[in-house]
């Protein structure tokens, strides 16, 4: 892995080169293997916070933790293009408008001690921008080497705080082409139905049960890009125990493997369905 500037990761997408890379600032990660019709995201595996907000936090490094999405990048890390965050939402969230990126209150409890200055919004809301621009180099190269590209945006969700039963794994399409992808997407929820997991763990999919894909990457993707879906794949915190901090390496490696066959299966499915329609 290499240490690129923005224009420098831009730059060797447009030359349709192959590279792993970290931003030079450190906050995101994107590897290319190999130009393929499809890409994987995770952007809310990152768990760095930046030192100079510490002691301004009133959340503790475990209240981050909780509501982060740690392991989805190791999920997803043996396919060919993975793009993934660094920073913690709690600094700023990839997946929310600019606008709305800086938390002031998270998940009912006031964030910062005393509000963040301007300058250090601005720091934080630069990382936003570069990963968005990076973002759409890289979709603008699928489409148009391949005319169609299918994004699979990993996240993980807390499902012991529901007092309901929920999926395993839930997808989320209240803002994507339904009409036109309603075939695919049910594809892909059946798969995800189907993957054994160790344990004793069952695996049940359904859509739009819990989240129904509102987030900015799903959001800006399919605003911009008329040929591309996403599906916003969401997979309960199954792997850990959500209370003690936990990972359960050996659920991680069962997801791995799982998604290493069917994810491309997918995704070759979707390009033989929609390539040149």
């Amino acid at each position: 892995m290499i240490k690129l500037s923005v224009s420098q990761i831009i730059r060797k997408i447009e030359a349709e080169e192959t590279f792993h890379a970290v931003s030079d600032d450190y906050s995101f990660t994107l590897k290319i293997d190999n130009y393929v019709h499809y890409v994987c995201g995770a952007v809310h595996d990152g768990h760095q916070f930046r030192k100079e907000l510490w002691d301004n936090c009133l959340h503790t490094e475990y209240d981050r933790w909780y509501e982060e999405d740690p392991e989805t990048k190791k999920m997803i890390w043996s396919h060919p293009i993975v793009i993934a965050g660094c920073d913690s939402r709690f600094e700023y969230d990839l997946n929310r408008f600019p606008e709305d990126a800086i938390f002031d209150t998270a998940w009912g409890k006031q964030l910062w001690k005393e509000s963040l200055t301007e300058e250090q919004k601005q720091k934080s809301l630069k990382k936003h921008t570069n990963f968005y621009k990076v973002v759409n180099a890289l979709i603008s190269k699928i489409e148009e080497k391949f005319g169609v590209c299918i994004v699979y945006d990993m996240h993980s969700y807390n499902w012991q705080r529901w007092e309901r039963e929920v999926p395993t794994w839930n997808l989320g399409t209240s803002n994507v082409d339904n009409e036109r992808f309603g075939g695919i997407i049910e594809s892909w929820r059946h798969s995800l139905g189907e993957i054994k997991l160790p344990n004793g763990i069952k695996s049940t999919a359904k859509i739009n049960d819990t989240f129904y894909g509102n987030g900015y990457f799903l959001r800006y993707i399919t605003n911009n890009f008329k040929n591309t879906l996403v599906l916003a794949t969401e997979i309960a915190k199954v792997y850990c125990d959500e209370y003690k901090q936990i990972i359960y390496p050996e659920v991680v490696a069962s997801v791995e493997c799982e998604l290493k066959e069917r994810l491309p299966q997918h995704a070759e499915t979707f390009y033989n369905t929609f390539q040149g329609k």
